[in-house]
């Protein structure tokens, strides 16, 4: 089935316009309200959102769906995508709601949607609700005396940050440690600080300010620049990026280098093996994973299995397979013996936790693979056509299939949020992997006017 709403993380759009207006979060509140009422307990739905203007617009109406369909409502205010799946499950919730639109600007927002084990819910589960959005619900509605109420949860901040901490061993310290932190003042901006200060470290924020309007514009994981160079002038050992709603790190070091979400996973997956916290013997990401950390990967006994493009595709793959690391390039890293989602401060804490456990700079510690050279361009096409199923462009990807002969790799992927067809290659020789790309970008193009 077509999906209406939902993309491939919940529902995102521009604020105040279709999908994501306050009409439209009315219905998901009253329809997934509904899918998630089961028993005669008093059900509870937990709502949190980062820092954009919209947020004041959807929040209201998603409380008016649920309260209506009888469901008591508890709203953590500006936090964290992982802290409301944490809080989903802590506090034996029914349905948590994020309200973000993650790395996107202030403009867009979104609605993501979690079930009561604090996960992201199924392409399945989402098409149930989407096919109840677009019927007639009155019906379903609550006797007025069985109306949902709504409350604020005050210490919700205080619950994540101990959560965040007790996933360090009591050991480790970031006593001595300089650190830049930037939270693209998005809902992040007062727990990171907290959690960094509390386990010692001396902390430069940037992007801790949201105003409704600034989150993730010229800072955040999105623009490491500003991290990057705030580490070189005050003279910072690491440098840590989240994104909008802190599900996304990056992170560089002491010369302002970009440490990518690839190196980030191969760091903590090998240190693990060799520590016995590795579950299923393999790291879980998706195909954009350079090959570089495949080889590495191989080359410690472990393996690297691939999903398509989407945090929640990896961590339905590590559920099947008992895994317990898993992530994309773009820093999407989840550690499941802590959380259920993707989580920047976790996961950099987690890193952070590795190299406190070796001597030397940053710089020598993080970069366990050479990458190897990899290009990615975008074509746009025109809605409604399919330039991928041409003859013509059927026989480049072909072509540049046989061309790598084993050193290299080729993906062809449409984009899940905007009429752009995504030609990635990588290989051991980066004039062979310009080439191969060049090539397929110019068939695509000839075919999509």
């Amino acid at each position: 089935m077509s999906r209406k709403y939902f993309g491939t993380d919940g529902i995102r759009g521009t604020a105040n316009t279709a999908p994501m207006t306050a009409e439209v979060a009315l219905k998901v509140g009253m329809a997934a309200g509904h899918y998630f009422t089961r028993g005669n307990h008093r059900h509870r739905v937990v709502i949190g959102k980062d820092t954009r203007l919209s947020g004041y617009m959807l929040e209201p109406a998603l409380v008016a769906g649920f309260t209506s369909m009888g469901m008591d409502v508890m709203l953590v205010g500006p936090m964290p995508t992982p802290a409301v799946a944490m809080l989903t499950k802590s506090m034996r919730a029914d349905i948590g709601v994020m309200i973000s639109a993650s790395h996107n600007p202030f403009q867009d927002n979104g609605i993501k949607l979690f079930g009561p084990d604090g996960f992201k819910l199924s392409d399945e589960v989402e098409l149930e609700i989407e096919a109840m959005m677009d019927s007639d619900m009155s019906a379903l509605l609550v006797a007025a005396d069985k109306l949902g109420r709504a409350q604020r949860i005050d210490d919700a901040p205080g619950r994540y940050i101990e959560a965040v901490k007790s996933s360090l061993p009591s050991s480790v310290t970031l006593e001595g440690l300089k650190i830049v932190l930037d939270c693209a003042n998005g809902a992040a901006y007062s727990v990171a600080p907290k959690v960094l200060r509390e386990l010692g470290a001396d902390v430069i924020e940037i992007g801790t300010k949201p105003n409704g309007l600034n989150i993730n514009a010229e800072c955040g994981s999105t623009h490491t620049q500003t991290m990057c160079d705030r580490v070189l002038a005050e003279k910072a050992d690491v440098g840590i990026a989240l994104d909008g709603d802190a599900d996304r790190v990056q992170m560089c070091d002491e010369k302002g280098q970009l440490i990518d979400g690839d190196q980030l996973m191969g760091l903590v997956t090998t240190h693990w093996k060799r520590t016995g916290q590795l579950r299923g013997n393999a790291l879980v990401a998706t195909v954009m994973s350079n090959l570089g950390l495949e080889r590495y990967l191989e080359s410690n006994g472990l393996r690297l299995i691939r999903t398509k493009v989407g945090d929640r595709y990896v961590v339905e793959q590590m559920r099947a397979l008992d895994c317990n690391v898993g992530g994309e390039q773009s820093g999407h890293i989840v550690l499941s013996d802590f959380a259920s989602t993707g989580d920047g401060l976790l996961a950099s804490l987690q890193v952070l936790a590795v190299l406190s456990d070796r001597d030397g700079p940053v710089s020598e510690m993080s970069r366990v693979f050479e990458p190897l050279p990899q290009i990615l361009k975008n074509v746009r096409y025109a809605v409604g056509s399919d330039p991928l199923s041409h003859s013509s462009v059927v026989d480049a990807i072909s072509s540049a299939e046989r061309a790598f002969n084993g050193d290299g790799r080729v993906l062809i992927r449409k984009s899940g949020t905007e009429p752009l067809i995504r030609v990635m290659a990588e290989g051991d020789d980066a004039i062979k992997v310009e080439q191969i790309v060049d090539g397929i970008v110019a068939e695509i193009m000839a075919v999509a006017g």
